[in-house]
C-alpha cells in the first residue's frame, strides 16, 4: 500500500477543534500513475494522427471505387462513427469507473482500444474479402469509439485524485503531454514510411504498420495500469458508504449535477473546438483552401505540436500557482481577439507567417490542454467524478469537437469567406469566456468529496503506511 488517510495531529489552542483527515500520497505511486494514465491517451492520439495521414491510403484498400474523393469521404465516415458512439461508451464506463474503481475500467480501456487498433491492420484489403473489409474497419473504429469513451474521463479522474492539491495541474498537464506525443508520434511515422516506402508497397503492406504497433503498446500500458492501486479517494468513498461497490443511478449523475455539466460542456467545447481546428482541420486548411504544399503544411504542424509539448508542462505549474480560472480565461481572451490576426497571418501564404499564426494559436491552445485535466475533474464529487465527467466531456466533443472540421469546410464553401476558422474559433471562445465566469477556482483546494491531499516527504509517508498496514 502506498497512499493512506490519516489523521492531522491538532494544533494548541484554547479551544479544541476536531482533526482534520489528509490523505498522502506516495510520490512513486503519484509518478506511475501520471505515466500510466498518459500512454492511453497516448495510444488514442497515435491512432488518431496515424488515422488521419493515412486516409488516403486506406481509401484505396478498404473502399476502391476509383473516386479518390468517395474514397476519402468513405474513409473519413468509418473515422466520424467512432465519435458517435463515444457518448454511449462514456455513459457505460463512466458511472462502471464510479461503482468498480477508476484503475480496473481504465485497465479495461486500454485493452479495448489497443485490442481495437491492433486489429485494423489486421484486416483483410476489399479486393480479398469484398464488401466484408470496410465492414470490419467499421466495426473497428466503433470499438475503439466506444472504448475511448471512457479514456480522457477516467484518465483525468485518476491523475486528479492521485495528485497533491498543490501539484494538481502540474500532474495532470502531463495528460495532454501524452496526447501531443502520441500525435506525433503517429503522424510522423506515416511521414516517415511515406517517404520511404513506395506507393504500391504502402498499399500492399506498409499500412499496416502503425496499428500493429498497437499491439505491444497496449501489452506495455496495460502493464502500468494494473500495477496501479485504487486511487486514494475512491478508496475512501468505498469505505465511507460501507460497501465494496457503492452504486449511483445514471439519473443522479445527469440530473443531480446538471450545472456541473453544462460547465464542463462549455470548458470542453472551447476546449476541442481550438484543438480540433488547429491540430486536425488546418493540415487540409492549408492545402484544400489555401493552396498551400503539403509537405511544409504538415512539418508546420507537427513544429506547433513540439512547441506545445514543451510550454505544457511549465503552463500546468502555472495554473497551481495563479489558479485554473486565469490561465483559462486568458486562453479564451486570446481566441475572441487573436484568431483573426492568426488566420490572416496563415493567409498570406509565406512559411514564417503560417509559422508564426500557428503558433500564436497553439500557445493559446496550451491555456487549455495545461488546465483542464485538474479543472473539468475538480467539477463533480467523488461518488460520481467518473461518470459524470464521462458524460459531459463525451457528449460536448461528439456535437462540437468531433464536428469541427466538417462544419468550418460546409461553412467556407456556403458562404466563401475564408475567415471561418476564425470566427468559430472566436465564437467558441465565448461560449468558454461564459463557462470559465460561473467555475469556481479549485487550484490548491481539496477535489470536491475528497480529503485534503499532500505530498508527503519519504520518511512520513513510509511510518503512515506502516500505521495503515498494522492496523
Amino acid at each position: 500500500m502506498a497512499s493512506a488517510t490519516f489523521t492531522a495531529p491538532p494544533v494548541r489552542a484554547r479551544t479544541s477543534t476536531p482533526a482534520r483527515p489528509v490523505t498522502a500520497t506516495d510520490p512513486a505511486l503519484v509518478r506511475r500513475a501520471v505515466k500510466a494514465a498518459a500512454l492511453g491517451n497516448a495510444m488514442e492520439w497515435f491512432d488518431f494522427g496515424v488515422y488521419s495521414y493515412i486516409a488516403v491510403t486506406l481509401g484505396k484498400v478498404f473502399f476502391p471505387s476509383g473516386n479518390p474523393t468517395a474514397q476519402l469521404l468513405s474513409t473519413f465516415g468509418a473515422f466520424a462513427a467512432a465519435f458517435l458512439v463515444r457518448p454511449v461508451g462514456g455513459m457505460f464506463f463512466g458511472p462502471l469507473g464510479d461503482r468498480i474503481g477508476r484503475q480496473k475500467v481504465l485497465a479495461l480501456t486500454m485493452i479495448m482500444m489497443a485490442a481495437g487498433t491492433f486489429a485494423i491492420g489486421l484486416i483483410p484489403s476489399y479486393a480479398t474479402i469484398g464488401v466484408g473489409a470496410p465492414l470490419l474497419l467499421l466495426l473497428a473504429r466503433l470499438v475503439q469509439g466506444f472504448s475511448t469513451g471512457g479514456e480522457y474521463a477516467g484518465a483525468s479522474t485518476f491523475i486528479a485524485e492521485y495528485a497533491p492539491d498543490k501539484r494538481r495541474g502540474f500532474l495532470g498537464s502531463w495528460l495532454e503531454f501524452g496526447t501531443l506525443a502520441g500525435y506525433i508520434g503517429g503522424a510522423g511515422l506515416v511521414t516517415l514510411m511515406t517517404a520511404l516506402l513506395s506507393a504500391d508497397d504502402l498499399v500492399s503492406w506498409g499500412w499496416r504498420i502503425p496499428f500493429m504497433i498497437a499491439g505491444p503498446m497496449g501489452i506495455i500500458g496495460l502493464y502500468l495500469r494494473m500495477r496501479l492501486e485504487e486511487t486514494p479517494a475512491f478508496a475512501a468513498e468505498v469505505e465511507k458508504a460501507e460497501a465494496s461497490r457503492p452504486k449511483v443511478p445514471l439519473r443522479e449523475m445527469i440530473t443531480g449535477q446538471w450545472r456541473a455539466l453544462l460547465l464542463c460542456m462549455g470548458l470542453v467545447l472551447v476546449f476541442n473546438v481550438t484543438d480540433y481546428m488547429l491540430l486536425s482541420y488546418m493540415p487540409s486548411y492549408l492545402t484544400s483552401e489555401l493552396k498551400y504544399d503539403e509537405t511544409h503544411g504538415l512539418l508546420v504542424v507537427l513544429g506547433v505540436m513540439v512547441l506545445m509539448m514543451v510550454v505544457q508542462p511549465f503552463a500546468g505549474a502555472l495554473t497551481d500557482r495563479i489558479g485554473r480560472r486565469p490561465v483559462i480565461a486568458a486562453g479564451c481572451v486570446g481566441f475572441l481577439f487573436l484568431s483573426v490576426p492568426a488566420i490572416l497571418l496563415i493567409r498570406q501564404g509565406s512559411l514564417a507567417a503560417v509559422a508564426l499564426g500557428m503558433g500564436a494559436l497553439g500557445l493559446l491552445l496550451v491555456c487549455f490542454t495545461a488546465a483542464m485535466p485538474s479543472a473539468l475533474p475538480a467539477l463533480f464529487p467523488t461518488r460520481v467524478r467518473y461518470g459524470s465527467l464521462s458524460i459531459g466531456f463525451n457528449v460536448s466533443v461528439s456535437l462540437f469537437g468531433g464536428t469541427t472540421p466538417l462544419v468550418v469546410t460546409a461553412l467556407i464553401g456556403a458562404t466563401g469567406n475564408m475567415m471561418m476558422p476564425a470566427y468559430y474559433m472566436m465564437a467558441a471562445a465565448v461560449v468558454g469566456g461564459v463557462a470559465v465566469w460561473f467555475m469556481a477556482e479549485s487550484a490548491g483546494k481539496p477535489l470536491p468529496g475528497s480529503a485534503p491531499a499532500v505530498e508527503a516527504p519519504a520518511t512520513v509517508a513510509s511510518a503512515t503506511v506502516a500505521s495503515a498496514t498494522e492496523k
